[in-house]
């Protein structure tokens, strides 16, 4: 993805400017919504490597598989609780879109995240029907 259109993340900022530096790994993720939504920026782009390195150590999967039949579409910020600069833990609920050949679906989910060596991580999270 070319760094001048718009964020995967839905910010309206150039991706260049929001979620890329945080891929490449110049800087880190203020908050819960800004490490939430720079996931869903790495999915949308294919950067598995970032999913992963963001992802607490306790809970992570020894590896991931990618989806190439998988195309994310959009995302929607539905709901957070805490996750400041100043929290420790925090929660985002969020519906990302998606289109998967011509069937298209949305993912709905409350995402937990919590600091360790004062970085956010992606914890687990709660699926919605």
């Amino acid at each position: 993805m070319q760094p001048n259109v718009a964020c995967p993340c839905g910010s309206g900022e150039p991706f260049g400017r929001c979620c890329l530096p945080l891929h490449r790994g110049e800087g880190q993720a203020a908050t819960a919504e800004q490490l939430m939504r720079s996931r869903y920026s790495a999915y949308a782009v294919g950067d598995l490597d970032y999913i992963w390195q963001t992802w607490h150590p306790r809970t992570r999967p020894a590896a991931l598989t990618p989806d190439d039949g998988l195309t994310w579409t959009g995302l929607q910020i539905v709901d957070t609780v805490d996750g400041r600069e100043e929290d420790q833990t925090g929660e985002v609920e969020f519906r990302a879109h998606y289109r998967d050949g011509r069937r298209s679906g949305t993912l709905h989910e409350r995402s937990r995240f919590a600091v360790r060596a004062r970085r956010w991580f992606y914890v687990d999270g709660e699926l919605f029907d």
